[in-house]
């Protein structure tokens, strides 16, 4: 059946989120003390194609909750134009984020780091004896998000579910109220696959748009991957202020626009959303104790951005089936990019 291991590992994530939190409490004093040790000035995070979009959200977080200088770059741009990205690799520490723990530009990009005096190298990954995790000075494991399909879900949120918990470790927050996040994903998953699964199957809706600011840019651009891979279906993402300035062209009957409203700015968000449907968009929001798609209210924002992608991975797997695809095996794509290394030497 096409799609079986998305539709799979999309409804069951939860169980690796919880594992995740698990690890997480394991080597987190091992993480406090070396940070104090290494004392760094800058904070680089990296990763390609989905886990690019990981890190948008996981830099915007750490510097958010941290105070520290942090930001983030597809591993490709870190090693072709390392000196525009670190300016000072003694005192930067590098987080590296790949499920597979062997993309070819990401372990490239590492050895270039260490190669210029880089300070320290942490790694997200799915497979903690990777060749990535062998290079790296501390490892965040989530074995229990391993897949089988080609596209990243379950992975993805539970990759992103060790880098909120990071980010809130350092910054000193109470990152116990992470373990709250399974049974509100569960839940919400139960509660929006029909909403979203209605939308997917309409024909004539023909493209996707995705709008997010702060932190939820990352997961607005991961939500616009997924579509556009697992589906083969025109979509884009873009900040919320942003998109009227021309973008909004775009807005027709034609076009779902998927909101994902931050607590802090939601007003000015909604109000964007609101434009797009009189111009004839279908507009749906994802909002903290409001909105089509209702987020828990009783969790701090930065803890939030995970629960925004399940009923969005939902929502594309959905699409892919109602245009006979396999989710499961998009078309030209394969579960790592694998390249020369020679040609980065």
């Amino acid at each position: 059946m096409n799609g079986q291991y998305s539709y799979t590992e999309i409804t069951t994530q939860t169980k690796a989120w919880a594992e995740a939190l698990t690890v997480f409490e394991a080597v987190a004093p091992t993480l406090t003390s070396q940070w104090q040790t290494l004392n760094p000035t800058n904070v680089i995070f990296i990763g390609c194609g989905s886990t690019h979009y990981l890190s948008l959200t996981a830099a915007a977080l750490f510097q958010q909750l941290t105070g520290a200088p942090a930001h983030a770059c597809p591993a490709s741009e870190l090693l072709l134009y390392g000196e525009g990205v670190i300016s000072d690799p003694g005192h930067t520490l590098l987080v590296a984020i790949s499920r597979s723990g062997t993309t070819t530009e990401t372990m490239a990009a590492i050895s270039d780091f260490q190669k210029r005096g880089g300070t320290a190298v942490w790694t997200i990954t799915c497979y903690p004896e990777s060749p990535m995790a062998q290079m790296s000075d501390i490892v965040l494991p989530v074995v229990a998000a391993q897949e089988q399909s080609v596209a990243q879900t379950r992975s993805f949120t539970s990759m992103l579910l060790m880098a909120q918990a990071l980010a809130a470790h350092i910054g000193g927050e109470d990152w116990s109220v992470l373990h709250k996040l399974p049974a509100y994903g569960k839940a919400l998953i139960a509660k929006t696959e029909s909403l979203v699964q209605q939308i997917a199957e309409r024909e004539d809706i023909t493209r996707f748009t995705f709008l997010g600011s702060g932190a939820l840019f990352g997961i607005a651009n991961e939500a616009m991957l997924k579509m556009t891979e697992m589906s083969l279906t025109i979509a884009q993402a873009f900040h919320f202020m942003e998109y009227r300035h021309g973008p909004m062209s775009m807005a027709t009957e034609e076009v779902a626009i998927f909101g994902l409203l931050s607590s802090r700015t939601a007003v000015h968000e909604q109000q964007v959303l609101d434009e797009m449907a009189e111009k004839g968009a279908t507009a749906v929001s994802l909002s903290v104790g409001s909105g089509d798609i209702v987020l828990p209210a009783d969790l701090p924002a930065w803890a939030t951005p995970i629960l925004y992608l399940p009923s969005l991975q939902l929502l594309a797997y959905h699409r892919a089936i109602a245009k006979g695809l396999d989710p499961d095996n998009p078309r030209h794509l394969t579960a790592v990019v694998y390249l020369d290394p020679a040609v980065f030497s």
